[in-house]
């Protein structure tokens, strides 16, 4: 209710104006109960989709599996899929560790010797995906925040980059979720441009997160000339130096894949021994580059860059 609505209540007689309160008190109670009442329509709508859903997706596929006139009594859905992933154990590809990544990394760098580890979550897929295994515009649907990760499709050049980077770097961290945007992309792709998985030496999308957990990522750089790029590359650069890290550069921003040759340019004028590098889909071609042009030890840091500054994270050490 506005000011002059209240200023005219107050000018009514009192019997009016109760009236005309209790007449209000009547309507709200009614909206309130039609709010009440589509809220619960809803509710239950979406709880039978939920079921219809799960059954779809379940039951439904084991009865079309039955010969007619037979039941399968007392198994459902879960018993038959936990019997069926024993005959199939045997082919789980394990993923390197943490522990193996930072041994791995700790030897490159002590070595001289040239790394990259990428990661790769739906951005990166997208753009794999689009005129591929997905037509563009349904990966501009799936894929909204795209050009806030650095790219605008179509964009067959950065497409054809990034499988370029998948044959190059030395590990590739990919999603460990099954979920359409995840490894439901990340395989077909991998056909698509007869890649072997086998071939490929990979760990989980999230290790940026794990290195750090465990207080590994801590512990790599402790000793190290240290790069950092992307947009976050300025306040994280402070609160490493702050903890007593050597920054020996910082590149940022980072506009897109686009920006890559620049952002190569410039890492070729500065002395460092690992990169850490956040910059959405393009740290994946700028970390191979890195390792392959310039020898060094690039890691795809993500968004754990941005935890670390806004406070969200906090460094881990393992001492």
């Amino acid at each position: 209710m506005n000011k002059g609505h209240r200023d005219r209540d107050r000018d009514k007689p009192v019997e009016e104006s109760k009236s005309d309160s209790l007449g209000s008190t009547n309507t709200n109670e009614s909206s309130s109960s039609e709010v009440v009442l589509t809220g619960k329509k809803i509710t239950e709508a979406y709880e039978e989709g939920y079921r219809q859903g799960c059954f779809d997706g379940g039951e439904a596929k084991v009865m079309k599996l039955l010969p007619p006139l037979n039941i399968l009594p007392e198994l459902t859905v879960d018993d038959l899929i936990a019997i069926g992933f024993q005959t199939v154990a045997s082919t789980l590809f394990p993923l390197i560790s943490p522990e193996g990544i930072y041994a791995e990394m700790e030897t490159a760098l002590n070595q001289r010797k040239p790394m990259s580890i990428v990661r790769l979550g739906d951005g990166e897929l997208l753009t794999l995906a689009h005129d591929t295994i997905m037509p563009t515009f349904e990966v501009v649907r799936w894929g909204h925040f795209l050009p806030y990760a650095g790219v605008n499709l179509p964009d067959p050049i950065t497409r054809e980059d990034l499988v370029q980077s998948l044959l190059q770097a030395d590990i590739i961290g990919i999603p460990e979720s099954r979920h359409p945007s995840y490894q439901a992309l990340l395989f077909p792709i991998l056909r698509h441009y007869g890649i072997d998985y086998r071939g490929l030496r990979m760990t989980s999308s999230i290790i940026n997160y794990t290195l750090n957990d465990e207080g590994y990522l801590a512990q790599l750089l402790v000793g190290r000339k240290i790069l950092i790029i992307g947009n976050e590359a300025p306040g994280l650069s402070r609160l490493l130096a702050q903890q007593g890290f050597h920054i020996s550069g910082i590149i940022h921003p980072v506009q897109g894949v686009a920006d890559v040759p620049r952002v190569m340019r410039q890492t070729s004028e500065i002395d460092f021994d690992l990169a850490l590098v956040a910059a959405g889909v393009a740290a994946v071609l700028i970390c191979t580059r890195i390792a392959r042009e310039q020898g060094k030890v690039s890691f795809d840091l993500g968004h754990l860059a941005n935890r670390l500054v806004s406070g969200e994270a906090t460094l881990r050490s393992r001492l």
